[in-house]
């Protein structure tokens, strides 16, 4: 049987396919070897040289030929999602960090390894669909018909979700892989399970701002568990800047009149009244806001009236008109904008904005997180004692099931990055596990056709 692996690992990020493969290769007494390293970042390509070992490290995928690559057995590669990402503008192939496909197909077409491991946001699955109802769009088609059709490989796809496999988070992705002779099974998958309490560290510092001064002068710290803080629309779970009084402490009526105006203000019902295209949050009167507040007898004296103005004067909400659509023919077409209408009665809107405050999160210790992106990692905070902090990063790398001696020597924002961006090892682990099953079997159908041989 196989007793050494060579592998290339291309947009290697922190490394995590690599590292997956090779626990699954390590448990079975294979030797890995990995004879090219691609990652372009130069923070990833630090903390790459300080956890692995590389005698072949390049940049620039685009930079390297066929012919400078040596031989290997399997390619990896978590090649870049925003072209297919539902947080991106979704251009796939169009986008030319989605042509970096192409550069895995003609490697794998010059080298023709035993197989690969592919990594990419659920949101490839359907990019591009043809039709509503078709299970995959045409970016994945195009994908699977080059392995498949033009590079003769078995291949087998799936979204797998982390959560089943040991980490206190939710990421869904969906993996490609293939060999040459046995198609891999991505399914039934023995499922295991952690919460945030298993791997949260305790009695690190905790946060002493302004804002999460007033975070837990409203609320304590159990009570933020789960919660977001946020100006815009939102179930029970969010927090609201007039909810801890970040422009001016609110009075329990001007909380509860200014949640029913989030409300309100997205009704049909006023735009046909106000008589203007419907809008999602338009500024509402006094006479129609008093409609629906005070809702009962418990409410008659409270000047409504007095609660408006005085939260106009504060700055969580505006009196203003409504505005009206218009539209203008220009030389790209019919562009549709909105501007105010000053022939309609001026009404009272929440001004939400693009509000940034310092924390987006609290996590849950007793449940998972929810798929941690780039952009949301330092806004996340975890409860520690009477207080709240930040994720460290050694918390960061155990919610992508990285090992305890894995180091990311760089500074916070920049290790936050590339742990946004990772896989999640013990679901590499996994699939990894399954390849080398299907590997084996070849190998042992292989033994048995030359033994047979030989016995006739």
């Amino acid at each position: 049987m196989t007793t050494k692996l060579k592998f290339i690992d291309l947009f290697a990020g922190l490394g995590g396919i690599r590292l997956g493969f090779e626990q699954a290769c390590q448990d079975r007494g294979i030797e890995t070897e990995c004879v090219l390293t691609s990652e372009i970042k130069p923070y990833a390509i630090q903390t790459l040289k300080h956890n692995h070992h590389h005698e072949n490290f390049v940049g620039d995928i685009f930079q390297v030929k066929n012919e400078d690559i040596p031989p290997f057995d399997f390619l990896f590669g978590g090649f870049p999602c925003q072209p297919f990402s539902a947080s991106g503008k979704r251009n796939g192939f169009a986008d030319t960090r989605g042509t970096l496909f192409f550069e895995i197909e003609r490697i794998i077409k010059h080298h023709q390894p035993k197989g690969f491991i592919l990594e990419n946001v659920e949101g490839l699955v359907k990019h591009d669909l043809e039709n509503k109802h078709d299970e995959i769009g045409r970016t994945l088609k195009t994908i699977l018909h080059k392995l498949e059709n033009e590079l003769d490989y078995q291949v087998s796809w799936k979204v797998l979700d982390s959560v089943n496999f040991g980490v206190p988070q939710s990421r869904k992705r969906v993996f490609i892989v293939g060999t040459k002779t046995e198609k891999v099974s991505l399914d039934n998958f023995e499922p295991t399970y952690k919460v945030l309490k298993d791997i949260l560290e305790s009695g690190k510092p905790t946060m002493n701002t302004d804002f999460t001064k007033k975070l837990l002068s409203h609320f304590t710290v159990e009570e933020l568990y789960g919660k977001s803080i946020k100006d815009k629309r939102g179930g029970e779970n969010n927090i609201h800047s007039w909810d801890i009084g970040i422009k001016g402490e609110c009075s329990k009526d001007q909380i509860n009149l200014l949640n029913r105006l989030f409300k309100e203000r997205r009704k049909k019902q006023w735009a046909s009244e106000i008589g203007i295209d419907w809008m999602d949050g338009m500024p509402l009167t006094l006479s129609q806001i008093q409609s629906f507040f005070p809702a009962n007898n418990l409410f008659e004296n409270v000047d409504v009236k007095s609660l408006l103005d005085d939260l106009v004067e504060k700055g969580y909400i505006k009196f203003e008109h409504p505005k009206k659509l218009v539209s203008e023919n220009t030389e790209n077409g019919v562009i549709t904008s909105r501007v105010y209408d000053e022939t309609k009665p001026k009404g009272y809107n929440i001004v939400t904005g693009k509000l940034s405050f310092e924390i987006n999160k609290i996590l849950n210790p007793f449940e998972i997180a929810p798929t941690l992106v780039a952009t949301d990692m330092v806004k996340i905070v975890v409860p520690d004692g009477k207080g709240i902090r930040k994720l460290t990063i050694r918390e960061g790398l155990r919610i992508f099931g990285y090992p305890e001696n894995y180091e990311i020597p760089v500074k916070e924002s920049l290790a936050f990055d590339l742990l946004g961006n990772t896989v999640v090892v013990p679901v590499i682990k996994a699939v990894a596990e399954r390849i080398l099953d299907a590997l084996e079997v070849s190998e042992y159908e292989m033994l048995e056709t030359e033994n047979a041989g030989i016995r006739v």
